[in-house]
């Protein structure tokens, strides 16, 4: 799973050819079949105890830069995964990626 991080300052300041091309790699991202979204507003959600559910606008953790979307890619390594981030908006844009391993908990 990975979650780009970036600001819309940052976006802007890449040139437009660079970003085009980014964008043109998500969609090759996509046909194989990569699932991705844009990031919308978080709330914190809490249920301590099982006592009764909490709801709270606004995300758990902070950054520099606010999170900008995600997406959930099938890579047989680390390194490429890696690999096939390093091209996408948020890398290219003045952001960052966190890729994240993810194993399903289905046993």
């Amino acid at each position: 799973m990975t979650i780009g991080y970036g600001d819309r300052a940052g976006y802007d300041r890449t040139p437009e050819a660079v970003r085009a091309e980014a964008h043109a790699h998500d969609d090759r991202l996509r046909a194989a079949g990569a699932e991705m979204g844009v990031a919308g507003t978080p709330v914190q959600v809490r249920n301590h105890l099982d006592a009764g559910v909490s709801v709270e606008n606004g995300a758990y953790q902070t950054s520099a830069l606010p999170v900008a979307g995600f997406a959930i890619i099938e890579a047989e390594s680390l390194e490429k995964a890696v690999e096939l981030v390093s091209k996408t908006p948020c890398a290219v844009g003045y952001g960052v990626v966190e890729v994240w391993p993810w194993q399903s908990a289905q046993g």
